[in-house]
């Protein structure tokens, strides 16, 4: 049985709140879960210190038990020391695209164009 370290959405429309919890990987992001090991609430600002809520014991036991955290609540669990986030580097991801790139070419060559003819 795979485990995640997870977040399941509560709270009313346009006003979300979510609980960490501990759930199978085949479970519903809402339905089944084994334990609740936290909250985070994206309403309050980012600098309030309940914003996330980690019981920090709870989380230690599951992941020497083998529960895989998901992205963001990695991102938690970083914050708090429990574990290292590896730094992801994706160096062509701001880098525009081919169809872009000729755009700004004709542009170039058009704006160079007026240039010389004035």
């Amino acid at each position: 049985m795979s485990l995640k370290i997870r977040l399941t959405r509560g709270g009313a429309k346009k006003r979300p709140y979510y609980r960490i919890v501990v759930a199978d990987a085949r479970a519903p992001r809402d339905g089944r879960f084994i334990e609740k090991v936290g909250a985070y609430d994206p309403m309050k600002p980012k600098d309030d210190p309940a914003r996330v809520i980690l019981e920090t014991e709870k989380v230690q036991a599951w992941l020497a038990k083998g529960a895989q955290p998901t992205d963001r609540v990695l991102r938690f669990l970083d914050a708090a020391g429990l574990a290292k986030r590896p730094t992801r580097s994706n160096p062509q991801k701001a880098e525009p695209g081919t169809k872009a790139k000729e755009r700004a070419a004709a542009r170039a060559e058009k704006a160079g164009a007026a240039d010389s003819a004035e």
